[in-house]
């Protein structure tokens, strides 16, 4: 008790160097030393005292050593914590005695400085994520992007794009991380497809008309490659996300047939029929043609859709068993003769015509995307 009253006596004159030294020993004398009950009270109404010092570098200093111990004194932790930003920066960043809901507060302060040291944490509870993405500065959600260890929800990741979507290093970020939930990765497709589509230098070298068809037609071919890249336990996820946001077009299911993704496929034919997951893999896999389009007129396809959806299939069924060996090329070739669309033949009824429209700008691209292959397959040679 003696010593406390002398140190307290002592820092009164002593300089801000001599002082933030002083400080930083009797915290690490606080935590380290077993103290007897009297000395370690006096010694932690001390460590409160040393809040009131004018000096920042002192209460630095005092931050500092009590920010990573369990057993430093929580009002003077959440005090310091308070502070300002260089003083509270080793409490916010590290310090174990905050709990979630300390953190939360000092999120909602609104400061981007204190956010950012917070969203650094190891180990981010996902509750204090939440408020980061809910409240928090661009620099803050990056930060917490950047924070392997950080537990982020997916309706965190939704409002991080809501609010900072339209910056180009905060949807790069979202891109390149893989806890981004796959709805979440299609929403960022239209964006940048929208934010191209809106660029003066877009507009001014095709038009607005040019640029529209071309940036839809961009997202498309984005949202087939997305359904490759994710696991596909989210597929039921993007299916629904897809259906509200009115994507789950004819268009794009028979796209999706045609480039083989016969899972996902499946996944949208459980959503657009109710039927089970074992019923619809257990027809995709070995159903009749006939079972087959009951399923899709269930589905709410139209008849001129049954017949290259089938075609496909069966295709897609060899490719699985080893029987042959196609591509999105040749599928979408055999779709279009499945409806009289070839070259040479009688051409398709009137109310495939779209069908057939479509399914030839599938092929195109299958033949584009081939030939890109070769080329560079023979300059690498």
């Amino acid at each position: 008790m003696q010593v406390v009253q002398h140190f307290l006596r002592w820092m009164e004159t002593a300089k801000v160097g001599e002082r933030a030294g002083a400080a930083a020993a009797l915290a690490r004398a606080y935590l380290e030393k077993e103290l007897p009950f009297e000395d370690r009270y006096a010694a932690e109404a001390a460590l409160t005292a040393l809040l009131d010092d004018p000096s920042s570098k002192v209460r630095a200093a005092l931050a500092e050593a009590l920010s990573i111990s369990r057993h430093a004194p929580i009002q003077v932790v959440a005090a310091l914590a308070a502070d300002q930003p260089d003083v509270a920066a080793p409490i916010l960043a590290r310090s174990p005695v905050l709990s979630d809901t300390d953190l939360v507060d000092r999120v909602a302060d609104g400061r981007s400085d204190t956010q950012r040291l917070i969203a650094q944490r190891p180990q981010l509870a996902m509750g204090v994520s939440a408020a980061i993405a809910e409240v928090g500065s661009r620099d803050a959600c990056l930060a917490m992007l950047d924070n392997p260890s950080a537990d982020i929800a997916a309706l965190s990741f939704r409002r991080m794009i809501e609010r900072h979507g339209g910056d180009a290093g905060l949807r790069e970020a979202l891109s390149a991380d893989r806890r981004l939930p796959s709805d979440c990765r299609h929403v960022l497709l239209v964006q940048l497809g929208e934010a191209l589509r809106e660029a003066p230098l877009v507009k001014a070298l095709v038009g607005a008309a040019r640029a529209e068809k071309l940036t839809r037609e961009a997202c498309i071919r984005a949202s087939l490659t997305l359904i490759e890249s994710i696991d596909p336990s989210e597929h039921t996820a993007l299916v629904e996300h897809l259906r509200i946001r009115g994507d789950l077009t004819v268009g794009f299911i028979v796209r999706t047939v045609a480039h083989g993704k016969i899972d996902f496929f499946g996944n949208v034919l459980m959503a657009l029929t109710g039927q089970s997951h074992s019923r619809v893999k257990g027809l995709l896999v070995n159903g009749r043609d006939l079972a087959i389009a009951t399923l899709l007129q269930k589905a709410g396809l139209a008849k001129p859709v049954h017949r290259p959806v089938i075609r496909a299939l069966s295709v897609w069924r060899d490719v699985a068993q080893g029987k042959r060996v196609a591509g999105a090329q040749e599928v979408s070739w055999l779709m279009l003769e499945s409806i009289g669309a070839t070259p040479g033949q009688a051409g398709p009824d009137a109310e495939a015509t779209d069908l057939a429209g479509l399914l030839r700008s599938v092929h195109l691209d299958a033949l584009r995307e081939n030939a890109r292959l070769q080329a560079q397959a023979i300059a690498a040679a």
